[in-house]
């Protein structure tokens, strides 16, 4: 339940957590000296990942959640120098060498979006209409 989506220049996420069922506003993409950082999954599990990666992202200091298959929080990391980094279920990432990416269950509607020559933001907006997973409003940064 998530969109995130990566345009080349702009990170952008929708906004919409879940509590149980209840709806909750969050933030799931946010700045950090090496970059910037976006997490599709619990908004706990992101924090916790995020402060992981900040502090060096230390492969023998990796949350045990993101060990475990089907049960890893799905992040991107936008570098400084512009490269595109998904953490899958290991404490190493992978580098997206297409020129823009999207994670989260409105990643398919979000990828059709820019694929169409969408941003980032128009997007997460279109992904938002069409995933009953995604809504609440955009944040976005740009590199």
């Amino acid at each position: 339940m998530t969109i995130v989506a990566w345009d080349g220049k702009t990170l952008a996420a929708d906004r919409m957590g879940d509590a149980g069922g209840l709806k909750r506003t969050t933030t799931k993409i946010r700045r950090f000296d090496g970059g910037l950082f976006g997490s599709s999954g619990a908004a706990s599990r992101g924090a916790e990942i995020f402060a992981w990666i900040e502090s060096g992202a230390d492969p023998a200091r990796v949350p045990a959640f993101q060990l475990v298959p089907d049960d890893y929080q799905s992040v991107m990391v936008v570098r400084n120098d512009g490269t595109v980094w998904l953490y899958g279920c290991s404490a190493y990432p992978f580098q997206m060498e297409d020129p823009f990416h999207a994670i989260g269950s409105g990643r398919d509607f979000a990828m059709a979006a820019m694929w169409l020559g969408k941003t980032a933001v128009q997007a997460v907006h279109v992904a938002s209409q069409f995933c009953s997973g995604c809504g609440m409003g955009i944040d976005a940064l740009e590199l």
